[in-house]
């Protein structure tokens, strides 16, 4: 059986009477990208925090890459790449002087041939002397992500690795994501985008500390247990406010001049709908954002506390 890359049991982190990852249980297999999804303050960024050892859980147990998560904290950290949700190199560096200086921290011996080969691979070569500060939002990110990778690391946690960038950035990023995960990484990476959870292999779902959803994005769909209608015609996409408030509607939002609105019992849905016949009906695919919405409306928030 092939060793688990991150395998955590009950992992709970508390700040006085909050408790901010209530009892989480996650496994992550070598070569697959699990899309850590979930609203802010979810839980999200403090769990990759305990993973990579820089957070001591309250509670818990695990293993990363076979190795005891509590006690064996600094030859994890020697195994991982960590990439915040905000820019961390230098931005009066170069690109080259960067990596550089993140090869040193972690005492690479080839330092220079790893700095080189870095930046082949992240496509950096032609601006490694180019200052940081002066990059772009998507160099900026694929500058982190090289110096995440630079001592080849077999865990990767991304938290929120694309936030602000433009499409084009965002697939050359996913696709360099795919490329360390066919060579066997461990992929962990949160973010808010929808078609980026879907190019994933797996998703997990947390809110308000919680773990709610765990699959594929198809097999998440499926379990959810929606139904979804898609209206057209004059003004449909201004009727979001009023089925939100009829019996058998769960959601209802525009889409362009369009309305998709979702329930969970298809008669009470197309009844509720009824009541517009304006409007032309057609069933629809829920889709990963329609679950996750519906999950967050429903999900106790446990990080209210009574004073």
């Amino acid at each position: 059986m092939t060793e688990l890359g991150v395998s955590v049991r009950d992992l709970t982190k508390r700040y006085g009477a909050r408790t901010v990852v209530d009892h989480i249980a996650l496994d992550l297999a070598p070569g697959r990208i699990c899309g850590f999804l979930g609203p802010n303050g979810s839980g999200k960024t403090t769990t990759l925090r305990m993973i990579c050892g820089l957070l001591i859980p309250d509670a818990g147990s695990g293993s990363v890459l076979g190795m005891d998560l509590l006690r064996d904290r600094l030859r994890i950290k020697s195994q991982i790449g960590y990439m915040t949700q905000r820019f961390g190199l230098f931005e009066d560096l170069t690109i080259r002087e960067n990596l550089r200086f993140v090869a040193d921290v972690h005492g690479l011996a080839n330092a220079r041939d790893a700095v080189d080969a870095s930046l082949d691979r992240l496509g950096l070569a032609s601006r490694a002397d180019q200052l940081a500060g002066s990059l772009s939002g998507g160099w900026k990110q694929r500058l982190a992500l090289a110096a995440c990778v630079l001592h080849n690391p077999r865990i990767l946690l991304l938290d929120e690795p694309t936030a602000g960038v433009d499409p084009q950035a965002r697939r050359d990023f996913w696709d360099q994501i795919h490329a360390l995960a066919a060579d066997g990484v461990t992929v962990l990476v949160s973010t808010h985008y929808m078609d980026e959870a879907e190019r994933c292999h797996d998703i997990a779902y947390i809110a308000y500390g919680a773990m709610l959803a765990r699959g594929t994005a198809a097999d998440i769909v499926a379990a959810s247990g929606l139904f979804a209608l898609t209206g057209t015609g004059a003004n449909a996409d201004r009727l979001a406010h009023q089925l939100q408030q009829m019996s058998g509607v769960d959601t209802a939002a525009a889409f362009g001049a369009t309305i998709h609105v979702c329930g969970r019992d298809p008669a009470a849905l197309r009844v509720a709908v009824a009541g517009f016949p304006a409007v032309d009906w057609a069933e629809a695919a829920p889709t990963l954002e329609d679950v996750f919405i519906d999950l967050m409306r429903t999900a106790p928030d446990n990080s209210v506390v009574a004073w």
